[in-house]
């Protein structure tokens, strides 16, 4: 096996340095982001209601209209 190389600590504080930026950044963009979500999946919820609302009365209305006489 080849021993390790040794590693620059100028890059080893680099790499530390980009690790907690992105960390960092990810955490408020998460932070940022997450109430938008929640309002998007709050405003599908009510659409979805109102969707199945109107599904079932025109399933209504379609049943009411197969029940008649004169068929």
């Amino acid at each position: 096996m080849v021993p390790p190389v040794h590693v620059s600590p100028l890059i080893k504080t680099a790499r530390w340095s980009a690790l907690l930026v992105g960390i960092i950044y990810g955490k408020r963009r998460y932070d940022n982001l997450k109430p938008i979500a929640e309002e998007e999946r709050r405003i599908e919820e009510e659409e979805k209601k109102v969707r199945e609302e109107q599904e079932r009365i025109a399933k209504q209305l379609a049943e009411a209209n197969e029940d008649t006489i004169l068929k």
